[in-house]
């Protein structure tokens, strides 16, 4: 089969190739070129490819191509293993389909209120992209129906399974019809992973494709640890006092990249918006503006910037950090073009760490600690600045109104030019000032952990006989001053039948690493086993309205009414208050530290 270098000739319906002239894609990426032709044909498939591939259109774009917009029950179900990437999929989806007259796409993810998915799911979606747990949820209920699918995506299946979705994620496969089209895209192929697409894939084509790290390569990258009320200042000081050429800045929302252009306009920045609510024709006007030098930056959001190929990007500034390593390697891709090397800055608050090292993990590179430009080199750009602007002026202006009116002046306010001429500098700097005062903190570099080892249920158990034999010696050294707590202790040490048995609760999920490093609280949660409650549940609440990543969850213990679990030391009270307020399976966390 020949080279496919151009979307045309990948069979996709002409509404879809004209969408993605329209973003700019000018050609398919590898993983594009090998998975749509085999999703078209209706065939199985096995993706593994790393994150920045393209993977999200190689399925969105053929089954899109084979819905039937006239019935209403969901025709595809896409799986995820985070909100984030689920609102993520299920935007590329809408976009992929603004020519399709009738379509819906519905986000289903934990964390999000019941009545809004319940809303939506009775208007009818053709396309439910959703998290595993939630989606079950809603199986239970009878609010979701699968009986009638004709496709399911596994996306990112194997961080599913590092996150203890799997077998959710195989309950809501076996609720599906036998002649489902099946897909799956993972990074890695782990024996769970490869089990699951044997007993589920009808003869699978089979597509594996190199991770793109020599786009990755080309760009220096850095990061600035900071606070969210810090960012904008930062970023104006970063642009005032080193020289770039294109810049593009990544926000999470549509709302902020207008927010963010008209502060940097207030600065004196040539900058314009690029978000999904402008036109098509205000977005290439943007774009046109930037390639030909009359804008010098723009802030955009993920989607938007899709398919944004403009040479003189010199430099990308993740304002945001993105919620998911694949949008960060795209982001990055964006400069470092035509065999130069490009920068790019990642601005990153201290709940954001965990993120941080994941997107080092996915690029398999150190970002490393970047100073913010001190006040004194600020004032000194300014300075050289407005010398620059007053040679210019001189040089290039008719002058003689103005001495006229300094005489005037003179005379008038019975000043000397001695006098006069600071009064008049103050004016003229007085949006930029060359006397800066104050100084933004200087961030510290993250820790940076060993790597990950994992401790499994054993290593704990050990761990609990060695804690549990130094409190017997205690006990023994000082029995009458504190004989309940000895008793208690006692009844540990002589567990019955029935409560060993309970202790089959304690539940460690191997697929998740830890850092040995790592100094854990331990607290309780208010849910159980009968409120029907699993690990994958706690761990996918936890991760996605936390942002703990899941190798640093500990260790975690279910029994019937209450649960345990271990969490990094030193919780920030912002997240332990939010902790104690989210529900799982209908039941308020009510965290609480052991």
């Amino acid at each position: 089969m020949s080279e496919i270098t151009s979307f045309s000739q990948l069979a996709l319906p002409e509404q879809f190739l004209s969408v993605l002239k329209e973003l700019g894609y000018e050609s398919p990426t590898p993983i594009q070129a090998k998975a749509i032709p085999l999703l078209m044909e209706g065939r199985d498939l096995i993706g593994q490819a790393q994150t920045g591939t393209g993977k999200t259109g190689a399925f969105a774009l053929p089954l899109l191509a084979r819905l039937d917009l006239k019935r209403k029950p969901p025709q595809v179900l896409v799986l995820t293993p985070t909100r984030e990437l689920a609102i993520q999929v299920a935007e590329a989806f809408q976009t992929y389909a603004r020519k399709l007259h009738g379509f819906h796409v519905l986000p289903v993810y934990g964390g999000q209120g019941y009545s809004l998915q319940l809303k939506g799911l009775g208007r009818g979606a053709h396309v439910i992209v959703g998290t595993p747990g939630r989606i079950l949820d809603h199986l239970r209920r009878g609010s979701l129906k699968i009986d009638q699918l004709n496709a399911i995506v596994l996306d990112e299946a194997d961080e599913m399974l590092r996150m203890g979705f799997i077998d959710d994620v195989e309950q809501i496969i076996s609720g599906a019809p036998k002649t489902c089209q099946m897909a799956m895209f993972s990074a890695t192929m782990p024996v769970p992973i490869r089990r699951i697409a044997k007993r589920y894939l009808k003869d699978p084509g089979e597509i594996k494709i190199a991770s793109r790290t020599t786009t990755v390569e080309s760009v220096e990258q850095r990061y600035i640890l900071l606070n969210d009320n810090q960012k904008l200042d930062a970023l104006t000081r970063l642009l005032e006092v080193k020289e770039y050429d294109g810049v593009l800045i990544f926000v999470r929302t549509k709302s902020a990249t207008t927010e963010v252009a008209e502060k940097l306009e207030a600065r004196g920045f040539a900058v314009s918006p690029l978000n999904g609510d402008m036109s098509q024709a205000q977005r290439e006007k943007a774009v046109l503006h930037l390639k030909e030098r009359k804008l010098d930056i723009v802030v955009a959001t993920d989607v938007a910037a899709r398919g944004l190929d403009v040479e003189r990007l010199s430099l990308v500034i993740n304002f945001d950090i993105p919620h998911s390593t694949e949008p960060y390697v795209h982001r990055i891709g964006r400069t470092g073009r035509a065999g130069r090397v490009g920068k790019a800055i990642l601005f990153a608050t201290p709940r954001e760490k965990g993120m941080l090292r994941s997107i080092e993990h996915a690029t398999n590179q150190k970002i490393e600690p970047m100073r913010l430009p001190s006040t004194r080199e600020l004032a000194q750009r300014r300075a050289e600045l407005f010398k620059e602007r007053l040679l210019h002026t001189l040089a290039n202006q008719s002058l003689d109104f103005f001495r006229e009116y300094l005489e005037v002046l003179k005379q008038e306010l019975n000043m000397p030019v001695k006098d006069l001429a600071p009064v008049l500098l103050y004016l003229a700097q007085k949006d930029k000032p060359l006397q800066v005062e104050g100084n933004m903190h200087e961030p510290k570099p993250l820790k940076r952990p060993e790597p990950a080892r994992e401790i499994t249920s054993k290593k704990f158990e050990r761990q609990d006989r060695d804690r549990n034999r130094d409190r017997d010696k205690d006990r023994d050294r000082d029995k009458d001053k504190d004989r309940d707590r000895d008793r208690g202790r006692d009844r540990d040490k002589d567990k019955t039948k029935e409560d060993r048995h309970k202790d089959k609760g304690k539940v460690k999920d191997k697929k998740r690493g830890h850092d040995n490093a790592i100094k854990f609280d331990r607290y309780r949660l208010e849910v159980g086993k009968k409120h029907n409650v699993k690990v994958s549940d706690i761990v996918g609440a936890i991760v996605n309205e936390a942002e703990i990543e899941s190798q640093f969850i500990g260790d975690i213990r279910l029994y019937d009414d209450y649960s345990t679990i271990e969490l990094p030391e030193g919780m920030p009270k912002e997240i332990f208050q939010h902790l104690k307020k989210l529900h799982v399976r209908q039941k308020k966390l009510n965290l609480s530290l052991i």
